[in-house]
Order: structure tokens, then sequence, then C-alpha cells
């Protein structure tokens, strides 16, 4: 292939990458946002409102726990037949799955049956979205230049930033157009059935688009390896224990911004639910600059030092953060300032160099399953539970913000930790295991210095 040709195909793995991100965190922001506001009242009636919240967002979690199943089966797959392949099979999964969220019968129209199939189907989102993340990452990762892996590798983290300003956008637009009962009644079904427009065009283009080089050289050499998962979990454990510890901040902070923090806005500082999406969707707007950036920069500075210290300012910015938004007596400027630094900035530091980081802990032969594993597994605990802990931790503190401020900074203080683990465990492998000039190279622009 020509330079030419692969500076187009760059650009139509990219565009791939990207839009399937983008579907994945505009499905995940819809359910966790309208979990809060929707679910917990239409699928999941109850005399207590707290209860009713905790067993949406238990849902909201089980479409975590089905993720890393996802995980290793795409993985699995993605390491013996391809990437392209797998790409186009969790993008029909996971799109077909929220469309039918959005014509799902509540439980008033259909009893017990409606949280029933509510659950199948974050379990079937769940389950596409968790082979989703790998394969977009490595499309562009294993396309990219080896000097500027960490830019490309940052873009289909643009994902999430896109996804959030789409949801945020068109629930914030629902929300100012249509009122509360006009909102519960259709309106949020709306934002989840225009999904199938995003599937459609990511589908025709990933329909497009070649198998990445790195892999067909794999596949070429006869080097596929039978179990790949077994190799992630028995040669590279240490790696894959470091990346997952990493991963905590990103999940942690993520929902602690995006998700908690829409219903403790509402609820608490008592702003309407268009100008807390319209904060959030500020914050992401700005994320969308600061991704690649930190993703450039991790390729300057080495992927490690630019985590480390994105880490640690993305937990400890969280006190003040919320603090002020506690005493803003609803004040929307000191609220926008104080979820655009944290998340639109120091969240990014963290995110834009994330997906460069976890490839370069695994060789191609293992790279899909190693980083959906790692990705997956981690989004447990990180993500997926984040929601109710911070909901428990809120309660029987009396109310204390300040208390969940704390949780965020020690994910970032284990995140932080995990980085320096990282780099220590890349100069291992290249001392010990590491047998190819071109992996010595890969593991080396990952270690970076302190």
């Amino acid at each position: 292939m020509n330079n030419n040709s692969n500076g187009k195909m760059v650009k139509k793995v990219v565009i791939a990458s990207l839009i399937g991100a983008t579907i994945e965190w505009y499905d995940f922001f819809l359910y966790g946002t309208t979990a809060a506001i929707v679910f917990n009242v239409l699928y999941f009636p109850s005399d207590d409102p707290f209860i009713s919240l905790l067993l949406a967002y238990t849902v909201f979690a089980v479409g975590f726990i089905a993720r890393p199943f996802g995980g290793l089966i795409f993985g699995h797959y993605g390491d013996k037949i391809g990437r392209k392949t797998m790409l186009i099979i969790t993008l029909m999964i996971m799109g077909t799955a929220t469309v039918l969220i959005g014509l799902l019968p509540t439980y008033a129209q259909i009893g017990i049956w409606a949280p029933i199939i509510l659950l199948f189907l974050r379990v079937c989102q769940g389950i596409g979205l968790g082979g989703e993340w790998g394969g977009a990452v490595l499309m562009i990762y294993e396309y990219a230049p080896k000097e500027s892996r960490g830019f490309y590798g940052s873009l289909p983290q643009l994902g999430l930033s896109i996804g959030l300003v789409l949801a945020s956008g068109m629930l914030g637009l629902l929300s100012t157009i249509l009122d509360s009962q006009q909102f519960l009644k259709y309106g949020w079904r709306i934002a989840f059935i225009l999904s199938i427009v995003l599937v459609a065009v990511g589908l025709w283009i990933r329909l497009h688009i070649l198998e990445t080089p790195e892999f067909q050289k794999v596949k070429d050499a006869k080097k596929v390896v039978k179990i790949p998962i077994k190799e992630v979990l028995g040669k590279y454990l240490g790696n894959t224990i470091a990346g997952m510890g990493a991963r905590y901040i990103d999940g942690v902070a993520f929902n602690i911004y995006s998700v908690w923090i829409i219903g403790y806005l509402t609820s608490t500082v008592h702003i309407s639910r268009s100008h807390a999406f319209n904060a959030v969707m500020a914050a992401a707007l700005i994320m969308c600059f600061c991704i690649p950036l930190f993703g450039h920069l991790s390729d300057r500075f080495g992927r490690t030092k630019v985590y480390f210290w994105g880490s640690l300012f993305t937990g400890l910015a969280t006190f003040p953060a919320l603090w002020l938004i506690a005493t803003s007596a609803g004040n929307l400027s000191i609220i926008w300032l104080s979820i655009i630094i944290p998340f639109g900035i120091f969240y990014a530091s963290v995110y834009g160099p994330e997906a460069p980081l976890f490839c370069e802990l695994f060789p191609v032969r293992v790279r899909y399953s190693g980083i959906s594993f790692v990705y997956q597994f981690s989004g447990i605990f990180a993500s997926g539970l984040t929601p109710i802990i911070a909901a428990w931790i809120y309660k029987v503190s009396g109310g204390n913000v300040m208390m969940v401020a704390a949780y965020v900074a020690f994910s970032g203080l284990v995140s932080a930790f995990s980085a320096y683990w990282i780099r220590k465990r890349i100069k291992v492998i290249e001392d010990v295991e590491v047998t190819s000039t071109e992996e010595k190279a890969s593991n080396a622009s990952a270690a970076g210095s302190y």
C-alpha cells in the first residue's frame, strides 16, 4: 500500500472508530442520566424514591458487568480472526439494543416484564460495548505512525466527549421544548431511537476499511494465539493489574461528573435539568480539544508521565469543584467552571493517553484481548458501581459532598501509583521478555520518564 493510499485508509479508520466510540458514549450517557429521572419512575416504581433510584442504577451497573464478557468474546475472536469483523458485529449489537430501549413499554404497561426486558437489553448493550472499545482503539493505533500513536490513539477517545455533547445536547433540547410530563412520556425515547442514524453511518464506513497491517502480519506469519486471554493473564498478569488500577480514576471521575452530578444538581442545588445538561455539555466541548492535546503530549513526554500527573490533578480537583458547587446557591457561572475545569480539562489528561498506554502493555498477538480485559473488567468497579457508591456515600454522610470528593481523590491516587507501576513493568518486559526490535521500540515509547 503506497503512502497516499495508506493516508486515505487512516482517515477512514479514524472516522469509523470515532463514530463507533461516539455511539458507545452517546448510549451510555443516555441511560446513565435518564436512570435518575426516567427509569427509576417508569420501570422501577416504589414507595421509596431512593430504592427506585438504586434499582435503576443497579441495571446501569449490570451493563458494565456484561461488558467484560463482551470484551472476552470479541477480544478472543479479534485476536484470532481480525479487528474489522468484530467492529461490525459489535456496532450492530449495541445499536439495536439502544433503539429497542427507546421502544420498550413501561412497568405500568406490561408490569414486571418491563424491568426484565430492560435488564436483558442492558446486558446485550454491555456485551456489544465490551468488544467495541478495544476494536475501535486498535484500528487506529495499529494503523498510526509509531511516533504519533499517542495522538492517533487518543482520537477514538473523542467519542466520549462527542457522545456527551450529542446526548446532553439532545436531552437538554428535549427538556427545554417539552414539559416534565411530555419528557417523561415520550421525549426521552426520541433520544434513544435517534442513535440509529449514527449506527447506519458507522456501519457503512466500517464495511469499507481493511484489516490493520500489524494484525495482518501476525496472521500471515501464522502466529495467532490459540487462547489469547490465557497468555494475557499468564505472561502479562502484572501489566493487566496495573492497567486496571490506572483505569480507576477514569471510570470514577467520569461517572461523578456526568451521571451523579446531574441528580445532585437538580435535586439538591435545585437548578433546572436543562441547565445541568448544558453544564456537562460545555465540559464535553472543551474536552474535544483537550483529549488530542494530551494524546500528543504523551508522544512527547511519555504516556506514564502524563497519566501520572493527570490522575493526581483529576482526583484532587474534585474537592474544590464539589465544594464550590455545593455553596454556589445555584450560580450557573460557578457551577459551569466547577465542572469544566476538572472534567473538561484535567480528566482529558487521563482519558487522552489512556488508550495508547493500554495498547503498549500487550504485544499485537493478544492486544485486543488484553486491552479489552483491562478496560472492561475494571469498568465494573471503576464505572458501573460509582453512581451507587456515590449515592450511598452521600446518604450515609448526611449529604456531605466532601466525602464523595474523597472517594474520587482516592481513585486518583490509586491510578497515579498504577501509572508508575506500569512504567516499571514495561522496563521488566523490555529487559527480560521482549525479543523483537519493533516491540522494544513500542514499549520504550510507553514508559516515558519521571
